[in-house]
């Protein structure tokens, strides 16, 4: 549990300091994930989320 508790703060501090640094930036990412397709972000998430597993279960192997 408290690995869970770190990771999640890990994304949080990362998440922040990517909005700290490029708001604007952000910003326009986000504005520009209006125009992909749904299935496509679908995908990605699918492949962030496979690729996290595996760096995680070599790690932690």
């Amino acid at each position: 549990m408290t690995d869970l508790i770190v990771a999640l703060g890990l994304v949080l501090v990362i998440e922040g300091i990517v909005y700290a640094l490029a708001p604007t930036h952000m910003k326009e990412i986000f504005r520009r994930m209006e125009e992909i397709p749904d299935q496509t972000l679908r995908v990605g998430g699918l492949l962030a989320i496979t690729i996290g597993f595996v760096i995680v279960w070599l790690i932690r192997a």
